[in-house]
């Protein structure tokens, strides 16, 4: 069976339902996290015929046997000596604080209510979505990501306090990136480390990023997380990691002889300005050397693990670590630290980031990024750092913020660029940060404005009327690249107001947008946009032709997207990066899933029943289903006339109730006919019908009463042959099925399903140029409209209409 993202995903979650209760997330999370653990080395090594296996699953060690466990007394002590502490001893990368204690009954219950809450979580993992024995989807690491994807839940809901072991993918994947390492620099021998690693995401995204197995190394001051690192070590396929336990400022394990061992890369997520860093540590005379630039606050740490990172780099090395924007400006011995920091040419770079990202604080943090290589080239040219204020760009995802893909690739790109960007980046040469002005203080704002300009009136305009032309032609005016595109719109919808430098509009603003619609310029720029586009759908329809049971989904939408991208780069009134979040947007919501199942069974569209279980154990049948290709496809390519039909008798059946509800309202006052009955029924209606009889003075009433009759019969009429037709179309569809070629659930798929979709979003964009330009026109138009000198002649004049009415009712207010 082929493992989807979203059926896998809402698995997980359910399993976090049978133990919600009775404990926290903090604490379920390593219960869930275990069995996704078990589950998947029992599935893929239990049976394994490899010499040396990552995992070594012992005899009775496995999920089978847990499973066996099922409804026994004695489930919870069975799980911890015949699972738990077997695997454990067997392997030792793994250690006994990594796993939960399933013998817990303040966590798990007591006696019945231990044994039901454990065996409804085995019974989770054993449903067909969750059998990983058979997949592999090359490179795609569905089971990392359904690791990362509690992970970010548990974060979400352990809270401020307990949410710090999980610094969030999307900022991880811009570390990784900004990092510069890649399969062109990573081999084999190429070295990473986290000193703070927490459950391992970061240093997980490096190695992802470098593209082939390089050795990491990580230390975490809690062992429990440490254990969640471990385990998702091995889920990522990287069974060699080493993650070690311990306070990594007082006690750095990973030394060589008595020196810090150094690293290619060194990325970190430190606790924000740790109160408690100098536990275990004496900063004056430490035994690495880490303090030489100076002495950090001893109630704030976050230069001591900046430090810390500085040294475990190589004379080569390259850094990152995310810190509170606190850092860039505090005083006093920081402000020592950072001043040798500038003028040392390390650090190379400053990515402001969006306040509430991290599950652990809700203040705007920065990623600060570290170069070795290069800093002494840099220092002597005082070539500075150069910044990014990407404080604007993201989502809001519940309670918290989120970088969006196209923030993520706006971000990397500019970083990687290193070009100037207005109100968003610059490089920042050394002169100016050090100018006493600035003293060293690396506040963004400092150097950037990432503020929106203005939108200052006029007040001429307001005195006098028309739109100030400056207002449409300054360079730095939101309209000035609309006439880059549309100069004949500018030349030619307006006129001048009546005085110098002043402009209106020549047509009614309600006529506005249709005539920037069917202007040529107009056209042609929706002629050449809706081109690029179609140039792309052409490229990516081969691709995806080509995609199947041999191909990586994670690749094929990175290439995608990258094209698409590439194409929009340079089209002008339209942000590439709106156009490519579209994509990515349909990729997680509807392709993602689609290309899972392409790359586990090939293009076969495979209907399967929809059964539902209920409360009593019964089965029942409630029609079929196929996820690739959903029955509306297939009815609107093959059984449209059929569709059509009943189209129009759903339409037949809405009106004939507008009918019937419209006669019950008009009838249904006092005098009404219907006024009285307790409820409109045909059988209280044909009671009436019964009771009037030949009496002629009821013939109105009576030519009524049929006529809601006639009506309730049609209705009855249409509902049925309603439901003829759906159930004989379903049938038609269903039996199509089998007949579909290769050729033909090609077509639609990539045809009927994604590029229509995408279509609909991507040039969806030019709707909002059009939107955008006849807004910014109607706010200018409106807000001078009505000059000064005519709101008081008006006000003049309704003074002295409300006078005269106050003079005939007899009544002076003067």
């Amino acid at each position: 069976m082929a493992l989807k993202k979203s059926d896998l995903y809402a698995s997980l979650w359910a399993s976090c339902d049978a133990l919600r209760g009775g404990m926290d997330a903090s604490q379920y999370k390593d219960y869930v996290l275990f069995m996704l653990f078990i589950k998947y080395v029992s599935d893929k090594y239990a049976d394994s015929d490899d010499f040396a296996p990552p995992v070594v699953i012992p005899r009775g060690a496995s999920f089978k046997d847990m499973v066996a466990l099922k409804g026994k007394a004695d489930i919870g002590d069975k799980i911890n000596t015949q699972v738990v502490q077997p695997l454990i001893d067997a392997n030792s990368r793994l250690a006994r604080s990594d796993f939960p204690d399933f013998n817990d009954p303040n966590k798990l219950g007591e006696g019945s209510a231990m044994v039901e809450r454990l065996s409804n979580l085995i019974g989770i993992f054993q449903k067909p979505e969750l059998d990983f024995s058979g997949h592999r989807a090359d490179n795609d690491d569905l089971l990392g990501d359904a690791y990362e994807y509690l992970m970010r839940h548990f974060a979400t809901e352990s809270g401020k306090s307990k949410g710090q072991f999980y610094t969030p993918s999307e900022v991880s994947r811009v570390i990784a990136k900004v990092l510069g390492i890649g399969p062109h620099n990573a081999r084999a021998s190429t070295t990473a480390y986290d000193p703070t690693c927490g459950s391992g995401s970061l240093l997980l995204k490096v190695a992802a990023q470098a593209g082939t197995h390089i050795t990491l190394e990580g230390q975490e001051v809690d062992v429990t997380t440490a254990g969640l690192a471990r385990m998702n070590m091995i889920l990522h396929d990287f069974p060699t990691a080493s993650i070690l336990s311990g306070n990594t400022l007082a006690e750095p394990k990973f030394r060589d002889g008595h020196q810090l061992r150094t690293y290619d890369y060194v990325v970190a997520n430190p606790p924000f300005s740790l109160k408690t860093w100098t536990t275990g540590l004496t900063p004056a005379n430490d035994p690495w050397q880490r303090f030489t630039w100076g002495e950090p606050p001893a109630k704030q740490g976050d230069y001591a693990f900046l430090l810390h990172i500085i040294r475990s780099m190589k004379g080569t090395g390259q850094g990152a670590c995310i810190l509170p924007h606190g850092v860039l400006f505090r005083g006093n011995a920081e402000a020592a630290i950072r001043r040798q920091l500038v003028q040392s040419g390390i650090l190379k770079g400053i990515i402001g980031l969006p306040a509430n990202l991290f599950y652990g604080t809700g203040i705007p943090a920065c990623i600060l990024v570290l170069d070795k290589a290069d800093a002494a080239a840099r220092a002597a040219a005082g070539a500075g750092i150069f910044m990014v204020d990407a404080s604007k760009g993201f989502l809001k995802d519940g309670n918290k913020n989120r970088l969006r893909e196209q923030d993520i690739h706006r971000i990397v790109d500019t970083f990687q660029r290193q070009a100037d960007v207005p109100r968003y980046a610059r490089r920042v040469p050394l002169d100016e940060i050090a100018d006493p002005k600035n003293d060293f203080n690396l506040n963004l704002p400092r150097y950037i404005d990432s503020s929106e300009p203005e939108d200052l009136h006029d007040l001429t305009a307001h005195l006098r009327g028309g739109i100030p032309a400056r207002d449409l032609d300054d360079p730095a005016s939101p309209l000035a690249p609309y006439w880059q595109v549309l100069p004949g719109v500018r030349q030619g919808f307006f006129e001048s107001a009546g005085h110098a430098g002043y402009v209106q509009l020549k047509l009614p603003l309600p006529e506005l947008k249709a005539a920037i619609l069917g202007h040529d310029e107009f056209q042609a720029f929706n002629g050449k946009a809706t081109q690029r586009f179609a140039g792309w759908r052409a490229a990516a329809t081969k691709r995806l032709q080509a995609f199947g049971t041999a191909g990586h989904p994670k690749a094929l939408i990175e290439t995608l997207a990258e094209e698409l991208l590439a194409v929009f780069a340079d089209v002008p009134l339209i942000d590439a990066y709106d156009v490519y979040q579209h994509l990515m947007d349909y990729w997680a919501a509807t392709m993602q899933d689609d290309a899972y199942l392409i790359a586990a069974d090939g293009w076969v569209a495979k209907t399967s029943r929809i059964l539902e279980t209920d409360k009593k154990g019964k089965t029942k049948d409630r029609g079929w289903t196929c996820e690739l290709i959903p029955k509306p496809l297939i009815v609107a390519r093959y059984f449209a006339k059929e569709q059509a039909a009943l189209d129009a008798l759903q339409a037949e059946l809405d009106a004939a109730v507008v009918s019937q509800t419209e006669l019950e309202e008009e009838q249904g006052g006092e005098d009404g006919i219907f006024n009285g009955y307790d409820s409109i029924t045909a059988v209280a209606v044909k009671d009436r019908i019964r009771e009037i009889g030949n009496d002629r003075d009821g013939a109105d009433e009576l030519k009524l009463l049929k006529q809601w009759l006639d009506l309730g019969n049609r209705i009855a009429a249409l509902k049925k042959q309603i439901r003829d037709g759906e159930a004989a179309l379903d049938t038609l569809a269903y039996e199509k099925y089998p007949a579909l070629t290769q050729t033909d659930i090609q077509s639609l798929v990539i045809d009927d399903k994604w590029m229509a979709t995408l279509a609909g979003t991507v040039l969806g964009e030019l709707d909002r140029v059009s939107q955008t330009l006849t807004g910014r026109l109607s706010e200018l138009t409106e807000r001078y409209a009505t000059p000064l000198p005519q709101l008081t002649d008006d006000v003049v004049a309704i003074a002295a209409r409300v006078e005269g009415h106050l003079a005939k009712m007899g009544v002076s207010w003067k």
